[in-house]
């Protein structure tokens, strides 16, 4: 083999190793059903932001609200609203962090789950003792590293970044969900 297949396999090797550690843990049906057991039924809610919207939110989070098209789903339990069900994405260190936030009526933090983590470090995320300490929480307090939330050693970035999108999914539905 010459050096330019080498470099060429090893290159092949490196882009296709990033991927080996993706491991989906739950689908966004199966995080509603897991996060609103005793609902009914889920109701798709698109929701597409103003202007205003993401001033607010920005001004809530103290982060941009990034995106105008959130993917949310309402929970019922028949004519009872339980919540909501947010879909969202952040970087790791390299790679996405798919998660879901569920929120109750009023904004507050009732459970999330990481659906797909595609980092080879980090995954401690993913602990209940960790993901439980968002429950209850809402954009206003709580929902930052060192201030309610404790950083990950090993998984600083994906615990901040998680977080600080947790924060943001709570000050869109402070914003533009809370009925």
């Amino acid at each position: 083999m010459n050096i330019v297949h080498g470099i060429a396999l090893a290159s092949c090797t490196v882009l296709a190793s990033g991927s080996a550690f993706a491991t989906q843990y739950l689908t966004a049906e199966e995080a509603q059903q897991v996060m609103f057991a005793d609902a009914t039924a889920f109701k798709p809610q698109p929701l597409t932001l103003t202007a205003d919207h993401m001033r607010e939110v920005q001004k809530l989070a103290g982060l941009p609200a990034r995106s105008v098209q959130w993917r949310v789903t309402s929970a019922w339990r028949g004519d009872t609203l339980l919540g909501y069900v947010v879909l969202d994405d952040v970087i790791g260190k390299y790679e996405l962090i798919s998660y879901a936030v569920a929120l109750n009526p009023d904004a507050t933090v009732r459970q999330i789950e990481i659906l797909t983590y595609r980092e080879s470090h980090g995954f401690e995320i993913r602990s209940p003792a960790w993901r439980t300490q968002f429950v209850g929480k809402s954009a206003q307090a709580g929902l930052a590293i060192g201030e309610g939330i404790s950083n990950i050693s090993g998984a600083s970035l994906s615990s901040s970044h998680v977080t600080d999108g947790v924060r943001r999914i709570a000050a869109v539905a402070q914003v533009a969900l809370k009925k």
